[in-house]
């Protein structure tokens, strides 16, 4: 036996007419072309994450550690257009959401706030105001009185959201929710929550550190390679346009292990400092620790600098850190692995002035990347002399850049090059 309920006609907590649709099927050709209406935000770095502005009957899910900083995140974004936004919170009080807002020092008469768990009421609300935009903090705090169990179980979630979509899509109201997430990182709720939401953003950070990324799970108006970067401050989180100069340390070149790596994520290119420490193992088994960087990768590059360039590192401790608390996963940072790597080892300082962007195979060989032109003007922008490359690349010409193209088809050209 399975308990289904039944909708009362008539219910007052009844947020939509349950009429058949006037819909007929039509053949896909016979479709219109039309482009899609974006409401493009202030917060440029989460214009880009979105996939260029925010799109109209959009629904969009945000998760992240508690105390990361989604709901100030949401809130700096409610206040900061000139667009009329409705703030649903289920968390916190009017006057707690007050301090929030004049901490971070911007008034604005176009946002509401409704403190209300009822989805039913919110929606009552929400078509009753019509706002530009619509934000609910958070999805597991909300309740729909036809289904008898507690808010934030998977029932509740799924058919809070499916409401919330419904009039999303029937108003062309974008929404936003936050969503919990439970140990083990993922967000809490049913998985079918993330399927029926148009996009899902991961914030990540830490809270001991400044720095917080906005990350693109899933995106059907974009590019889902996207990457946003915050700092968090006193008054709110600032937007990081130029994340290259808070990913790289300045130091006065004198220190050996660290290497700059030109990489790219989504269309944005960056300079990230790799930083690698090698020593002699202190018990029979060498330690191998990553952080930021694929561990099995490191791995696998310790391997080919062991077999294919004569470098014994099977007794030796290494340890690898990208800085700034960034994760890449880009193969072009391969090349900047294996030269911090052999720098700490040799305790050798590499010139500050070279930058690298290459994959290395298992054989040794410097293997191209995309988006090539993107990199060199990056690295160029910034002031770097050189950049080792890939032979490969195809169509670069050493007169068209300022900077100097060194480009190599061995590992071992590169390491006579840098380390003489």
């Amino acid at each position: 036996m399975i308990e289904e309920p039944v909708m009362k006609t008539g219910s007052k907590t009844q947020p939509f007419s349950r009429s058949k649709s006037d819909n007929a099927p039509i053949p896909i050709v016979a479709v219109p072309e039309t482009s899609m209406a974006r409401i493009m935000l202030k917060d440029t770095e989460l214009n880009r994450v979105l996939g260029g502005g925010l799109v109209r009957g959009e629904i969009i899910l945000i998760g992240g550690d508690p105390g990361i900083g989604k709901s100030t995140l949401l809130l700096q974004m409610a206040i900061s257009e000139p667009i009329t936004v409705l703030y649903v919170s289920g968390e916190e009080s009017e006057q707690q959401i007050k301090m929030r807002a004049e901490r971070i020092g911007i008034q604005n008469p176009h946002c509401h706030l409704l403190i209300e768990t009822d989805v039913a009421q919110i929606i009552h609300h929400a078509k009753g105001m019509l706002p530009d935009l619509l934000i609910i903090d958070s999805i597991q705090t909300l309740f729909y009185p036809e289904i008898e169990s507690a808010p934030g179980s998977v029932s509740q979630v799924r058919e809070c959201t499916a409401l919330l979509l419904r009039f999303a899509k029937e108003s062309n109201t974008p929404v936003f929710l936050i969503g919990h997430i439970t140990k083990e990182g993922s967000i809490a709720g049913p998985k079918v929550l993330e399927h029926m939401v148009d996009a899902v953003l991961q914030f990540e950070g830490d809270r001991n550190h400044f720095y917080r990324l906005l990350r693109t799970v899933k995106n059907r108006f974009g590019s889902t390679n996207e990457l946003g970067i915050y700092e968090m401050q006193g008054n709110g989180l600032r937007m990081v346009e130029n994340p290259s100069e808070i990913l790289i340390t300045n130091t006065d070149g004198t220190l050996s292990g660290t290497c700059i790596a030109t990489t790219i994520e989504g269309l944005r290119p960056l300079q990230v400092e790799v930083q690698a420490l090698v020593s002699s193992a202190a018990y029979g088994t060498p330690q191998r620790s990553s952080n930021g960087f694929d561990a099995k990768r490191l791995n696998m590059l310790l391997a080919v600098l062991e077999k294919r360039c004569a470098f014994r590192l099977a007794t030796k401790d290494v340890f690898l850190n990208i800085a700034g608390g960034i994760k890449v996963d880009d193969p072009a940072v391969d090349l900047a692995v294996i030269m911090a790597v052999l720098s700490s080892n040799a305790d050798l300082p590499i010139d500050r002035s070279y930058t690298f962007a290459a994959e290395v195979g298992l054989s040794g060989e410097i293997r191209p990347v995309n988006r090539m032109e993107t990199r060199i003007m990056e690295a160029e922008k910034l002031g770097y002399s050189h950049i080792f490359v890939s032979e490969y690349n195809k169509g670069l010409k050493q007169g068209a850049y300022a900077i100097e193209l060194i480009a190599c088809k061995k590992l071992e050209e590169i390491v006579r090059r840098v380390f003489g």
